[in-house]
């Protein structure tokens, strides 16, 4: 235990030191004394635990809540990141890992397959949606941790494990081995035509190293299929990369030298511009952006763009509300401070930062109140007044509080139950059963999703496969959501069926309030382009 302590010591020792070439100059010109006290007091108090509390402390874990209680005091985005995790964000914003490929969850403590990742080794073997992995390497999976499945099936690329598998169509057990490679984790979730043959739909789930090529390859393939229009959903999008979010805004931007978004900070390295290249003019078409409160940061920075040059119409609700920019500083032992260096202004000059005076807590828990319909002109007659500013063709539009789409579309709410029986997968659950006992579906899935319907039959099944497993179903309850449990059951039917998590959007999609609605915009989306004038006329207002 000495060990660890001494440890501890030598890293506050380092933290000293880097606080002290990272704010040297501030302490020479402020006044270095009072910050001295400060850090000498962090150190008595650590020696004071460390000799004299009731049972033998961790004093590394006490100086990393030491760090993390100072960089509360900053803003809700300067944060401090442990080793371990730090390593799952670098691979998952890197855009790749080694291993199988597969998306999955723990059903009925099975590890179960969602859908394998296109072009992967799990799927070139045929592995598919429903499967249960019931061994690897010899070993049952049986009551397996998500952290386990890591564990066992991601590895170096190039070596192989063995799993066995359950696939309910057939009795005898399937085995494979499967050799990891490179897997990618993908930031565009979904691209594909949408049923009128005209709309391309895309999705981008997070700006990660490889947005932009992604987005890139979906829209040059989809203007191949036909794609008149575009439906980009940034919904629930965190955020990402900042230099991602321009290059991905860039993409529509008609002309060169169009300012996209520009950082200020109290140092002159924290100020940028990035302009646009031209190349939008290749994907000059109507546009609609979909935003709601889960769209931040990096999303807000592309659907700010759109606005301001009234390159699209943007859609939904408003926006989370970010507009800070971070920088990492590296520490030795892996982990990683994120400090606020910048904040971040459309191209009007909007700051869409919300504010967080209020703590951390009210700050995320208003990012996720429901606003009123009329959230845009609430905004123009709001009596604590939001600065306004002017886009390219002249519109109004608010900084602070995120970003006000042009049209208001809220989704439908979904209550307790169908929560429940979401984070559950009952619906995957009943799914992968009615594939194996209804094997007479429509084969291909246009067909599929003109004719396949759930029927009452169907429903009454579901719901007594519910009662089975223990969960109190109330019929207000079931009623009210019934238009969701039905949505859901045909979604999750049709990506079993056709082995691919496309074909289960496409059919949420039908369903879903805020496309249905953003199709009927695309007209009024091509009359804002066309109102903006050649040379941009934005500015604060």
């Amino acid at each position: 235990m000495k060990t660890r302590n001494y440890y501890a010591m030598a890293v506050f020792g380092m933290i000293v030191l880097g606080a002290g070439l990272l704010w040297g100059p501030v302490l020479l010109a402020d006044n270095p004394g009072d910050v001295n006290m400060q850090l000498n007091k962090l150190n008595y108090i650590l020696r004071a635990v460390r000799d004299n509390y009731v049972e033998d402390p961790d004093a590394a874990k006490l100086l990393e809540g030491a760090i993390e209680g100072m960089l509360r005091e900053l803003d809700p985005h300067s944060v401090y990141i442990p080793a371990e995790q730090q390593a799952k964000i670098t691979e998952q914003f890197r855009g790749d890992f080694e291993g199988i490929g597969i998306q999955f969850t723990i059903q009925n403590d099975w590890l179960t397959v969602i859908s394998p990742i296109p072009g992967t080794p799990a799927d070139r073997l045929g592995i598919r949606a429903g499967d249960k992995i019931t061994h690897i390497d010899g070993l049952s999976a049986y009551g397996i941790s998500n952290e386990e499945v890591f564990e066992k099936l991601r590895g170096e690329k190039g070596t192989s494990v063995r799993v066995t598998i359950d696939r309910p169509s057939i009795e005898v057990p399937l085995e494979f081995e499967i050799v990891r490679d490179k897997i990618p984790i993908f930031s565009v979730g979904a691209s594909f035509m949408l049923p009128d043959k005209e709309t391309g739909y895309v999705r981008i789930t997070q700006f990660t190293a490889r947005t932009t090529e992604e987005v890139v390859a979906a829209l040059d393939s989809l203007q191949g299929a036909g794609m008149k229009r575009l439906m980009l959903d940034l919904r629930g999008n965190p955020g990402g990369y900042l230099d991602q979010a321009w290059r991905v805004a860039d993409l529509f931007m008609p002309r060169k030298d169009m300012l996209l978004v520009y950082t200020k900070g109290r140092t002159p390295r924290s100020n940028s511009e990035f302009r646009s290249t031209g190349m939008g003019v290749k994907y000059d078409m109507p546009l609609v952006v979909l935003i709601n409160h889960g769209s931040a940061s990096a999303s807000e920075i592309v659907a700010g763009a759109i606005q301001d040059h009234d390159r699209g119409m943007v859609v939904g609700q408003v926006s989370f509300g970010k507009g800070l920019v971070q920088t990492p500083y590296p520490m030795p032992d892996g982990s990683v401070v994120r400090i606020t260096t910048a904040r971040y202004y459309t191209p009007t000059g909007r700051l869409i930062q919300r504010p967080y005076d209020k703590g951390i807590a009210e700050y995320v828990m208003e990012g996720r109140d429901e606003e009123d319909p009329n959230a845009l002109e609430i905004a123009e007659r709001d009596t604590t007044p939001r600065e306004k500013f002017t886009t390219d063709g002249g519109r109004v539009v608010f900084g602070g509080g995120g970003i006000t789409p042009d049209s208001t579309i809220a989704p439908r709410k979904t209550n307790a139950l169908t929560a429940q029986l979401f984070s559950k997968r009952m619906y995957f659950e009943y799914a992968s059963d009615f594939v194996v006992k209804h094997p007479e579906r429509p084969e291909d899935f246009a067909t599929f999703s003109r004719d396949f319907q759930v029927t009452d039959e169907m429903l009454s099944e579901f719901r007594a496969l519910c009662e089975e497993k223990k969960i109190e179903v109330d019929d207000a309850r079931w009623e009210q959501d019934l238009y969701f449990t039905k949505s859901q059951i045909r979604s999750e039917i049709a990506g079993l069926q056709f082995n691919d998590r496309d074909s289960y959007i496409l059919i949420r999609l039908q369903d879903d309030d805020q496309v249905q609605g953003a199709l009927g915009l695309f007209d009024a989306a091509k009359e804002i382009a066309s109102s903006a004038t050649k040379a941009p006329k934005t500015g604060r207002q």
